[in-house]
């Protein structure tokens, strides 16, 4: 049973797949006006040491929708590492939240958390992966497709922390990742060894992306320059020419290929307007799903019936 959603690294095919029963069984009793209650009387603390939108509002509207309540705190607010020890922080918000969120950008912050803090810890996003988005991504393809195994999707861009959770997440789920980026921005040897034997076959990198999306389920991008890599803008514009994602590199892909990103997009930088605002885009299914991909770690994480709300989802 999940303790901690840190990383996909820690989760098992099995518990990736529970998650995802979860999610579409609470967002489909969410269509039909059902009222949830699970986490009445709980709270979720949630730092942010880095901005966001999805991640935020998914993350409050999720904590309202099962009954419980959030609170925003601002990295400055608390200054992990720097004016408190991530211990000590981790220690004295398990005596007052039965949960913590944490958008940061170093991931030991997250595992420190983990380890000194005695409820359980959500990874919003760190510099290492971030598990959230790679879920809901998870669940916008399987809506779209039916299925995960089998499919083939192709990142496009810099195999940044979105792109590694990407990856394993594919992996737990069956389908084969391809990641085509320039070589300087490619997969570390900590990252292939991570792999495993999934690496070289369901996993594989390459720096064609024409080569790489040729019958592709999933042409999936990031933005080129993250948040704290501003001083690399130049270099990095330069070295992703060729890497947008458009109706040029579409048209190589499956007929019926869906369009993914994570979200904020540059526009006309990683992907053009026009592919963002294509038919067979899926750029905001995928921004929804954060909140229902939420719904079902909190619901596993911080509810007592964790494996009751499994059987209902998978009846």
């Amino acid at each position: 049973m999940l303790t901690h959603f840190t990383s996909l690294d820690a989760i098992d095919a099995h518990e990736f797949s529970d998650l995802l029963a979860v999610a579409l069984y609470l967002k489909r009793r969410r269509a039909w006006g059902v009222a949830e209650h699970a986490l009445t009387g709980q709270t979720l603390a949630m730092i942010f040491e880095k901005p966001s939108l999805r991640t935020r509002l998914s993350f409050e509207v999720a904590m309202t929708e099962l009954g419980g309540r959030s609170i925003y705190i601002r990295g400055e607010e608390v200054g992990m590492g720097v004016r408190e020890p991530v211990k000590d922080v981790a220690r004295v918000l398990s005596r007052y939240v039965q949960g913590i969120m944490a958008r940061v950008f170093a991931h030991q912050s997250i595992t420190d958390l983990a380890a000194y803090g005695s409820v359980p810890v959500i990874n919003g996003l760190s510099d290492e992966c971030h598990p959230c988005q790679a879920l809901a991504d998870m669940l916008t393809i399987r809506e779209h497709f039916g299925r995960l195994e089998g499919l083939t999707v192709v990142f496009v861009g810099d195999a940044n922390n979105v792109c590694r959770s990407l990856a394993r997440a594919c992996v737990l789920g069956g389908a084969r990742f391809v990641v085509a980026c320039p070589a300087r921005y490619a997969f570390s040897a900590k990252d292939i060894a991570a792999f495993g034997s999934a690496w070289g076959g369901q996993v594989t990198q390459v720096h064609d992306p024409r080569a790489a999306v040729a019958g592709a389920h999933v042409l999936y991008t990031d933005v080129w320059t993250s948040m704290g890599q501003e001083a690399e803008k130049a270099e990095r514009l330069q070295a992703f020419q060729g890497y947008q994602i458009n109706e040029a590199l579409l048209a190589l892909a499956q007929p019926d290929a869906r369009i993914m990103h994570c979200l904020p997009a540059h526009r006309d930088e990683e992907i053009t307007d026009a592919a963002v605002e294509h038919p067979r885009s899926i750029v905001f299914d995928q921004a929804e799903n954060r909140l229902h991909a939420q719904k079902a770690v909190l619901r596993l994480l911080m509810a007592k019936d964790a494996a009751t709300v499994i059987a209902a989802a998978r009846r």
